[in-house]
């Protein structure tokens, strides 16, 4: 059987037999020429400019001072198990993040207080975002 095959700009006649493939014919593949651009035409002048569209409220920044507890991965945030003030320690489950549909405990890498809780349930959140500030 006979087949034209273009790969990459070059047209290949290629003759398939039993189990093998063998070239017979390359040439160069027509390329259609493009279209011509229409003339460009005048747009009117808008009457007024639309509002803006009000800006997205941005991610809770942490401002207490302490160890940031980041995200390892992107994920939704499942529970948040701390609250500000309370005591923990080393190995708690602060966070729980779902990403790729595990659930993924954060901990406290040592004792302390929370400081601060940025996550919130049902949030989306990127690799690197603070989660909890630990004091």
């Amino acid at each position: 059987m006979k087949y034209k095959i273009t790969l990459n700009g070059k047209c290949y006649e290629v003759v398939v037999e039993k189990g093998q493939a063998v070239i017979e014919n390359e040439y160069e593949a027509p390329v259609a020429a493009a279209p011509a651009a229409p003339a460009p035409v005048a747009a009117p002048a808008p009457a007024a400019a639309p509002a803006a569209a009000p800006a997205p409220a941005a991610a809770p920044v942490a401002t207490a001072a302490g160890e940031q507890i980041k995200a390892p991965m992107p994920g939704t945030i499942l529970k948040v198990n701390v609250t500000q003030g309370a005591a923990v320690k080393k190995g708690d489950v602060l966070v729980v993040l779902e990403a790729m549909k595990m659930e993924n405990d954060i901990v406290a890498p040592r004792d302390g207080s929370i400081a601060q809780v940025v996550a919130t349930k049902g949030s989306s959140v990127d690799t690197g975002a603070v989660l909890v500030v630990l004091a």
